[in-house]
């Protein structure tokens, strides 16, 4: 196999799904930049285009933190030189440890210098550690050296704990490990219109992406941005259990917004959860449930009641 991507001394590189592109991620991708400049060598970064188990056992694959596409532009903002993603398939994932090495990353790649993260493994099944790719490393003539982890408020960053966050509903610290508020994509479509006959009418919003983790039931306090402009607004997850609905649905309340959003494209930024979803027993507690969940919203935002938004891109 040629190599397809070379520099004169080789890439210092490192590897992995990079879910998120949390704190910890961008923590080993600074020290490989750091390093490869201090060596003299160009940075690069592997990836892959699909979740391992979304391959293997896609019935236990994880939801995950950011599509693909949000991931690489996450990757390209970390400065490094190179962001190089790899088509997962079962082809790849039958590869050992040392032909991965040897025939993607050294030949193909002109990988040089490998960085890995501390609890990072490949190769068919896994089977192999660091000491392995050490070894196999300096059989190929490729420098092998493992990162340290980053801890945040004594936890230790990882996509796995991220996502256990976000499931709990814990939006705050799930925030401060990803270095960045939780967001998702999706788009406006027809709803069943219950909050436009309590008075509070809502968007609801499909993910683009159905992998996508969607944080725990609840109400949050979230920032919709559509067409150049963000509007606070306050957000359901659930199946709106005073209603009996079966299915999950996202349903936000945009703070003195009032325009007509059917079939827009919005992106949905998680600041803060102000409450777990629970039933009502009639819609009038149901009303004044949402009457203090929006009030909630404009206390976190310092929004006053007479406060507006220009939306004049959304006649």
């Amino acid at each position: 196999m040629s190599k397809l991507y070379t520099t004169p001394r080789g890439y210092m590189a490192t590897i992995g799904f990079f879910d998120g592109v949390h704190l910890g991620h961008r923590h080993l991708i600074s020290q490989l930049c750091g390093e490869a400049r201090r060596l003299g060598f160009d940075s690069m970064v592997i990836t892959f285009d699909r979740h391992p188990r979304q391959v293997l056992c896609p019935d236990h694959a994880p939801r995950l933190l950011t599509t693909c596409d949000d991931k690489l532009r996450l990757l390209r903002a970390t400065g490094a030189d190179r962001i190089e993603t790899l088509h997962f398939d079962r082809a790849m994932a039958a590869m050992t440890a040392s032909d991965f090495m040897r025939l993607m990353l050294s030949e193909r790649l002109g990988v040089s210098r490998l960085m890995i993260g501390y609890d990072n493994r490949f190769g068919h099944n896994r089977a192999e550690g660091y000491d392995d790719y050490v070894a196999y490393g300096r059989s190929m003539g490729m420098t092998v050296t493992r990162y340290e982890p980053l801890d945040v408020d004594g936890l230790r960053v990882s996509s796995s704990l991220v996502r256990r966050l976000l499931d709990e509903g814990d939006i705050a610290t799930a925030n401060k490990c990803l270095g960045r508020e939780y967001a998702i994509t999706g788009r406006v479509v027809e709803g069943f219109k219950e909050g436009r006959r309590l008075g509070f009418p809502t968007a609801n919003i499909s993910p683009d992406d159905p992998c996508l983790l969607i944080p725990r039931n609840g109400v949050y306090a979230v920032r919709v941005t559509t067409g150049g402009i963000t509007i606070p607004a306050v957000m359901n997850i659930g199946d709106n259990p005073t209603f009996h609905r079966v299915a999950t649905t996202l349903e936000a309340h945009l703070l003195d917004f009032h325009s007509d959003l059917y079939g827009e494209s919005v992106h949905v930024t998680f600041d803060s959860r102000l409450r777990d979803e629970r039933r009502f027993d009639g819609t009038e507690q149901l009303k004044a449930q949402i009457a203090r969940d929006t009030q909630a919203a404009r206390a976190f935002y310092g929004i006053g009641q007479s406060d507006t938004f220009s939306h004049d891109t959304h006649q």
